[in-house]
């Protein structure tokens, strides 16, 4: 099988060495799913069908590198990949990009991963995600990446580690990000913190990185803060 996959891309540019990471930048044809996977994606179209196989596919090559034996990687509560135990990870797909990164437990507590193309938010999406004040800090930003779609990624970012250490739901508007144009973001819980086993969650720091027309924000929370 021809295949592209990196190991050295841009989610480990954006993740500590902690994070294994693999990406591709195309579907590589004859991608092998577990029968288990296979029931799950049996009626999915064609696009949906080599999304869910390709970074599947991106899992099994970080979880090799992790040490861990890959087996099927299945949809668990509120679709969040159910890791093998001992292990965090995150997936993220997008248009021209599939990729995963996972780390030992014992290491990252927590890992949020997410892919965008880097073109502005369709009309109307912004108002419906962003806070007031969110809005405000994107006009101050000036020249540079497509900021609407930075900040809408950082909240998918945002959702994905904080959902396995709460299996609890966040809105939209139940963090406020702040982008740093120098590659970073902070993001604050506007929620009762919720009690975790690495304490009262109240926000997240995280990276981002934008090349190749694709914006990227990763979270990893360090097993022992």
């Amino acid at each position: 099988m021809n295949d592209p996959l990196s190991t050295t891309g841009l989610l480990a540019q954006v993740l500590p060495a902690q994070a294994l990471t693999a990406e591709v930048y195309a579907d590589p044809p004859g991608v092998a799913l577990f029968p288990d996977e296979e029931a799950v994606i049996a009626r999915a179209v064609d696009k949906r069908r080599r999304e869910f196989a390709t970074v599947r596919h991106c899992a099994r090559a970080a979880l090799e590198r992790l040490g861990v034996t890959p087996g099927p990687i299945l949809p668990g509560e509120r679709g969040a990949p159910r890791w093998p135990a001992g292990v965090v990870g995150s997936m993220t797909h997008c248009a021209g990009f599939r990729g995963c990164a996972v780390a030992h437990a014992g290491h990252l507590r927590t890992i949020g991963l997410d892919a965008e193309p880097a073109e502005p938010l369709p009309d109307g999406v912004l108002d419906a995600i962003a806070l007031p004040e969110e809005r405000s800090g994107l006009r101050r930003l000036g020249p540079g990446a497509p900021w609407d779609r930075l900040l809408f990624s950082a909240k998918e970012s945002v959702y994905k580690a904080w959902f396995p250490l709460t299996h609890r739901f966040l809105e939209f508007d139940q963090a406020r990000i702040e982008l740093d144009p120098a590659g970073g973001f902070t993001a604050t819980l506007l929620v009762a913190p919720p009690s975790t086993v690495i304490g009262p969650l109240t926000g997240f720091t995280g990276s981002w990185i934008h090349r190749d027309g694709l914006l990227i924000t990763a979270i990893a929370v360090p097993a022992q803060i």
